[in-house]
């Protein structure tokens, strides 16, 4: 995959961006791979408190005539998934002269989870190489109860760890291992298999690269202009309505919040219908609709945020980021039924033409909305979004995405999704993908008991009903969806990363595109849906 960014002949001009690694795949051992600067083995605990090398180590112990178990005693490794020694070989082997180092990673019990630790510790220890060859995914194949989740796991740790971001005229600081090949792979691996788990990797990279742009140069435009790029590139549909486009259709929920800026705002639709499907049997296939919170900046409008809270606003549109990122990877996992992305861009901020607290809006359909507080901007145009999908794109269900509110952070930390929905076989269906992906959700209620608490004297609801935070936006949302089946995922808990963890790299996250894609492309993503 390559950057998705693109630069601009004035103003602010963004720096070409590294890409992540390739992969290939060989039924080779790894001491056999020709070509390769970096072999990575695999360290597992023992049963006697000692520890296991993985394929292709005693092999290669003897080309080097090394001690590798030892050697992994001394640096005081016990196979804990994570855990990298590195020993240097500067003069490389007769059977690969390129050789200068090798890896011993440990996998832990080869989970999903312990395999994404895995990889992002190799790629750390990897990085500015020019290819590493692995056996780490072979040793998974016989842990992991299903194979294509460990080839996910372990390709997407390797892609989201090596990921960077920068704006040095000098560079960046270190760059992603260009090639990975996991060795001692089954001949009857299926090539798809591998596409499939690079394409979950690259969309995590995608959503995460876009969040991480600075908003000096990341406008509702430059969003939009992105998305049009990857349309012509995936073969989606393409519609962006500008600001003129949106007051003529009454789109007053986005209107308002971008009324502030410099830059106007977008409604960003993209279109996918699965490959070799006409025009006629389209439209009989179920239509699924994504809605991303596109907030370029986020000040907290007249609302203001304080200094510190404002600082990480560029990752206010990670839910726009993680829709176009989904988007662009569907047909590379051959999801089934039609889906429709939409991204409501604006800038939230200070000006003139400021939206006031106490100002009224009337969203698309014309419900209203009293403003309370103009940091509450996110439940406002993903409004006038789902109003629009649920009356003109006659959806099977909407599933929303935005870092919406502080009240899911203090529930939840900042290692897991909140999730809402109306529909418990969509629920599930979206924990689960959660789980596989390394992108877990935790269910809150949509408890009616709080619906009071919406209520304005001048208008249909109130964007500030105050306590229970999370609860009570996804009760603002609900109206805008009527009757159709709908799960709104607030993922302000897991928007930013403060500590580099694993493949958490610091900064924006991106989540979402990994298990929204593990959901879509599955065979039947709407089995068991309430009609």
């Amino acid at each position: 995959m390559t950057s998705p960014v693109t630069t601009r002949t004035s103003g602010p001009v963004l720096p070409g961006q590294v890409s992540p690694p390739e992969f290939a795949a060989s039924e080779l051992l790894p001491g056999a791979i020709t070509g390769v600067d970096v072999v990575a083995l695999p360290v597992l605990p023992g049963d006697d408190g000692g520890i296991l090398l993985g394929l292709g180590a005693a092999e290669l112990a003897d080309d080097l005539a090394l001690d590798l178990v030892g050697i992994a005693e001394v640096h005081g490794l016990t196979g804990v998934a994570g855990e990298v020694a590195t020993v240097p070989v500067p003069d490389g082997v007769p059977a690969n002269p390129a050789l200068r180092l090798v890896l011993l990673v440990g996998v832990g019990a080869a989970r999903p989870a312990d395999l994404r630790r895995a990889g992002a510790a190799m790629a750390k220890a990897a990085r500015d190489r020019a290819a590493v060859v692995t056996s780490i995914p072979a040793v998974a194949e016989d842990a992991a109860p299903d194979d294509q989740v460990a080839l996910e796991a372990f390709v997407a740790g390797t892609m989201l760890g090596s990921f960077v971001f920068h704006w040095r005229s000098t560079g960046p600081e270190h760059t992603p291992v260009r090639r990975v090949v996991l060795a001692g792979a089954p001949a009857a691996t299926d090539r798809s298999a591998l596409e499939r788990a690079v394409a979950l990797g690259g969309a995590g990279w995608r959503s995460r690269l876009l969040a991480t742009v600075p908003s000096n140069l990341k406008n509702p435009a430059w969003l939009a202009t992105q998305a049009e790029e990857v349309a012509a590139a995936s073969g989606l549909g393409v519609r962006v309505w500008d600001e003129k486009d949106l007051a003529d259709e009454g789109f007053g929920g986005i209107l308002g919040v971008g009324a502030a800026s410099a830059t106007p705002p977008r409604l960003i639709r993209l279109d996918y219908t699965p490959a070799g499907v006409s025009a006629r049997a389209a439209k009989k296939l179920p239509v699924v609709v994504l809605v991303g919170k596109g907030i370029t900046f986020d000040s907290g409008g007249l609302s203001i945020k304080p200094g510190a809270s404002m600082g990480s606003m560029k990752r206010d549109m990670t839910g726009g980021a993680v829709v176009l990122a989904t988007m662009a990877a569907l047909a590379d996992v051959d999801c089934p039924v039609r889906v429709i992305g939409l991204i409501a861009a604006a800038e939230n901020a200070i000006s003139g033409s400021a939206l006031r607290p106490g100002d009224v809006l009337t969203h698309w359909g014309g419900r209203t909305t009293e403003v309370g507080n103009t940091d509450a901007e996110g439940r406002l145009v993903l409004a006038d979004a789902l109003a629009y999908a649920v009356s003109e794109l006659d959806p099977a269900l909407v599933v929303d995405i935005a870092t919406l509110t502080g009240a899911v952070k203090v529930a939840l930390g900042q290692q897991i999704g909140g999730l809402f929905a109306t529909d418990d076989a969509l629920a599930a269906a979206l924990s689960a993908a959660g789980e596989r992906a390394g992108e877990p959700l935790w269910r809150f209620p949509l408890y009616r008991g709080y619906d009071d608490k919406l209520a304005s004297k001048v208008a249909d609801a109130s964007n500030d009903p105050g306590g229970a935070g999370a609860i009570t936006a996804a009760l603002f949302l609900r109206p805008f969806v009527g009757d159709v089946p709908w799960a709104h995922l607030d993922i302000a808990s897991v928007g930013d990363v403060e500590k580099e963890s694993y493949e958490w790299t610091v900064g924006p996250s991106g989540f979402g595109s990994r298990l929204l894609l593990s959901w879509l492309g599955s065979p039947e993503p709407l089995a068991g849906l309430t009609p």
